[in-house]
């Protein structure tokens, strides 16, 4: 079976911005004008330093206070995992089970598939290609859902709120959180994914 050709063979191009199939001779695109590139300009140092920066703001969004609750004249200020804790503790173990998945794994398997999607394509590795491709999709998924956390926090403070004697409010540690959800996110739209298979052309000519 012979090898497709590639966009470039055919003289055709994409913009990243609307995704318009242009010619390879097209400075701009004919839909919205936007510069075309045939890869991201500078995709794996934006993706490293968005990916850097991520990992910084993780540490604090773990070690300080994401929300302070007073139940009945007891006060606390607890971290991601502390209130994991306490949730479990207290029956909610859906909620519990909720938050560690959306702020513990998905960063963490985001953290480490993308730092793995950078090396390999600074390589120019051909191991694995396919499902190289498929986990950069697979990330660019679960991405949205990392909001999770940030949005429970947010309800539990509201039903809260109902309680009389019961008070719940935010700390400074959400708000790095939701720094790295951002952080990674764009990071995940930075790299260009067609990097993955630039080994494989350069190995062809």
């Amino acid at each position: 079976m012979s090898q497709p050709p590639y966009a470039a063979d055919l003289g055709l191009q994409l913009c990243h911005d609307c995704g318009q199939v242009c010619r390879l001779s097209d400075r701009d695109c004919p839909r919205c004008d936007a510069v075309l590139h045939r890869r991201k300009p500078n995709s794996i140092a934006r993706t490293w330093a968005l990916l850097v920066a991520a990992l910084i703001f993780y540490l604090p969004a773990n070690l300080l206070p994401v929300m302070f609750t007073d139940l009945f004249g007891h006060g606390s200020e607890n971290t991601i995992l502390s209130g994991v804790i306490e949730f479990w503790k207290g029956g909610s173990w859906d909620i519990a089970l909720l938050i560690f998945i959306a702020s513990v794994i998905v960063p963490c398997m985001k953290f480490f598939v993308l730092a793995l999607l950078l090396v390999t394509a600074q390589r120019r590795s051909r191991w694995a290609m396919r499902e190289r491709a498929r986990l950069y999709r697979f990330i660019e998924t679960i991405g949205y859902w990392s909001m999770l956390d940030v949005l429970v926090v947010a309800l539990v403070a509201a039903l809260v709120q109902f309680r009389t004697l019961s008070t719940i409010e935010p700390r400074l540690g959400i708000l790095f959180f939701g720094l790295v959800v951002v952080l990674t996110m764009l990071a995940s739209m930075s790299f260009d994914p067609r990097l993955i298979w630039d080994a494989e052309r350069q190995d062809a000519r």
